[in-house]
């Protein structure tokens, strides 16, 4: 998979005040962005996973911690879905 580098730049003052490395830093960078290209519907979860750099589980979980849903059925999608396994 092809990548490309964009650089932010981050005062030393705030890396140090976060008490985080860079590679720290760059991981939630990633999965900040990753989530709020997912909210906006920009990706797909599988995408923003990829774009995050983390695995699927630790996403999900950054989601629920946000407070992000990772499914956007409503509540009679998932009644009907219940109702339809029911009748197989």
């Amino acid at each position: 998979m092809k990548s490309i580098t964009i650089p932010v730049e981050v005062p030393t003052d705030v890396l140090i005040a976060l008490n985080e490395s860079e590679q720290d830093l760059k991981t939630h960078f990633q999965t900040a962005i990753a989530i709020m290209l997912f909210q906006e519907g920009k990706l797909t979860l599988g995408k923003a996973i990829q774009l995050a750099g983390v695995s699927r589980f630790e996403f999900e979980k950054s989601l629920a911690k946000s407070k992000i849903s990772i499914s956007d059925l409503s509540f009679e999608q998932i009644m009907s879905d219940v109702d339809t396994l029911r009748d197989l």
